[in-house]
């Protein structure tokens, strides 16, 4: 592995990431939807409330969290690019989504709300390169 410490520390912001997000949306649903992320209300401009739907979404970021925390511990290559690998494919979905539905969103947010979206690439893609097989040390020649 290229850089373990890089690949644990990205992978253990991940699991905070999906952790935070999972635990408010699956046990405190109406709480998500109307403060989440708690600085500034971006849920509830996309309405309507959803107590499945957001729930869901919380068991789905849980299941993630249970991945990177997985991933964190035993810094198995291919569990870490397979879940950063999913999560990037998530999270930019998320983002294109959330680029196309800006209305109702003041100049500030939409900025905000798409700077911070488009940050949760960010660890994947530093988990993935630091978890890639790195040069192995020169080895001494046999006499």
């Amino acid at each position: 592995m290229r850089q373990p410490s890089l690949a644990r520390a990205a992978l253990a912001i991940l699991l905070l990431t999906a952790l935070t997000i999972g635990l408010t949306a699956f046990a405190l649903p109406r709480t998500f939807y109307e403060d989440f992320p708690f600085l500034t209300h971006w849920v509830d401009l996309l309405p309507p409330y959803n107590e499945h739907l957001i729930t869901d979404v919380g068991g789905l970021y849980l299941g993630f969290a249970v991945l990177f925390g997985w991933a964190a511990w035993t810094l198995d290559r291919t569990l870490a690019r397979a879940v950063c690998a999913a999560w990037t494919l998530t999270a930019s979905l998320h983002l294109i989504f959330h680029a196309s539905h800006l209305d109702g969103f003041g100049a500030d947010d939409a900025i905000a709300e798409l700077l911070t979206l488009a940050l949760l690439l960010v660890p994947p893609a530093l988990a993935l390169w630091a978890s890639a097989p790195g040069a192995e040390p020169p080895r001494a020649p046999r006499a």
